[in-house]
């Protein structure tokens, strides 16, 4: 019995002396910091974070928007268009603008191109033609009432009225009519019969 005690002492002294390996805590790598491999951005992972940029988002938006606009048809003309038709001006976005466009009746109208714009027209009321001619393609189209009709920049075009009441459309420019020296004058396929505006005439 003293023997085997012995050896248990013994035994427990040894691995009391014997030296424990010592656990090391490992420094964080770069990917452990920043979420990935060293040199990329991190992605926003707290709330704080993320509405933050959900609110700069939301501040942008509104920044971009416009107010609401709303408006009656003139009773009076605003302007003279250079083709000669008398233009009420209605409403306009960054990117377009609509007028409303009258010829009166029996008339026909100068004959025009555009430089940068592009126009859509809806016919309201009256009867008539319009031509329209492009890289060496022409062509005549009768009007009234619930006929749309396209004007590519470029395209050469005149119109007129026949009938006892004036052609009126409602046109769509794109982009916003920039000014008088948009048009161009040009030769047309009928001999325009409007008068020249006076001196006290606006001309759009």
């Amino acid at each position: 019995m003293i023997n085997l005690l012995g050896s248990v002492a013994g035994m427990l002294s040894l691995s009391l002396s014997q030296p424990q390996p010592v656990t090391k805590s490992r420094k964080p790598t770069a990917f452990a910091i920043a979420g990935g491999p060293a040199g990329l951005s991190r992605r926003p992972t707290s709330m704080t974070a993320t509405a933050s940029l959900s609110t700069r988002k939301h501040d942008t938006t509104a920044a971009a928007m416009t107010q609401f606009d709303s408006k009656a048809l003139p009773v009076q003309r605003d302007d003279i268009a250079p083709d000669g038709s008398d233009v009420r001006v209605l409403l306009q976005l960054a990117r377009g603008g609509m007028a409303h466009f009258e010829l009166g009746p029996g008339q026909t109208s100068k004959a025009v191109v555009h430089r940068r714009v592009e126009e859509i027209w809806y016919f309201l009321s009256g009867c008539g033609q319009i031509w329209r001619q492009q890289d060496g393609r022409a062509e005549v189209v009768n009007v009234h009432a619930g006929i749309c009709v396209t004007i590519p920049v470029g395209t050469h075009f005149q119109f007129r009225s026949f009938g006892d009441e004036p052609l009126a459309a409602i046109g769509i420019t794109m982009p916003p009519w920039p000014g008088e020296s948009e048009a161009i004058i040009v030769r047309g396929e009928w001999q325009p019969t409007v008068a020249t505006p006076g001196a006290g005439d606006r001309v759009r």
